[in-house]
């Protein structure tokens, strides 16, 4: 009896080895990004998804780890009470930009009085005063929480009216500047508050192996 319980959970055991030998197999295959869309179609009962990691806005211990990763690598989360596994799928250097900014709402001022307001924050800023406080003072979203900060930003992130001067303009840090977005009555007074940087991206599929 005893004999047959053991070779039970030996093949038990042996299954599941096998299973995450398989499973790390497949794993290895997968080289592009529709590699793992046909996984996916494949193996309905997988979960995963392609999440990015940026070295600007991710600072965890787990980050700062995939980024230092090559394509083709992968990492197992110990800490996960699944199976669960890293492959880095793409890396990349994107150019992102930084501004900080005043919103000003057509809906609410004439144009008129908006390029008044425009004017005061662009003297008041010429002047010394820090554009943080112009931006908690005149700036109509919630941005002005943060004195306007919009934080890194790459193409594709925001309203592309919003982000064609500043990506295609010669601006440097301090340079001042509006943006007017008629469409949707958004008028803007614009810092750049950093040159353009490349910043290290990477694309990673992180899959848990189903349970048995």
């Amino acid at each position: 009896m005893l004999k047959s319980v053991l070779l039970s959970i030996t093949l038990f055991c042996c299954s599941i080895v096998f299973a995450q030998d398989e499973f790390e197999q497949s794993l290895d295959s997968l080289q592009t990004l529709d590699d793992v869309n046909l996984f996916f179609q494949k193996n309905k009962k997988v979960k995963g998804k392609v999440i990015v990691f940026n070295e600007e806005k991710h600072k965890t211990r787990m980050a700062t780890d995939i980024l230092k990763m090559s394509v083709g690598a992968k990492k197992y989360d110990k800490d996960n009470p699944q199976r669960t596994y890293f492959k880095i799928i793409e890396k990349n250097e994107i150019p992102y930009y930084k501004v900080s900014c005043v919103y000003l709402d057509g809906t609410k001022h004439s144009l008129k009085d908006i390029n008044i307001i425009r004017n005061q924050v662009i003297s008041k800023y010429k002047e010394g005063y820090e554009f943080s406080n112009l931006a908690k003072q005149y700036s109509m979203d919630s941005s002005a929480k943060q004195g306007g900060d919009l934080g890194w930003f790459t193409n594709g992130d925001l309203h592309p009216d919003f982000e064609i001067p500043i990506i295609e303009g010669n601006y440097s840090v301090g340079d001042i500047f509006t943006i007017d977005i008629p469409e949707t009555q958004s008028y803007y007074v614009v810092l750049m508050t950093q040159n353009r940087k490349l910043i290290k991206e990477s694309k990673v599929l992180k899959v848990t192996m189903p349970r048995k």
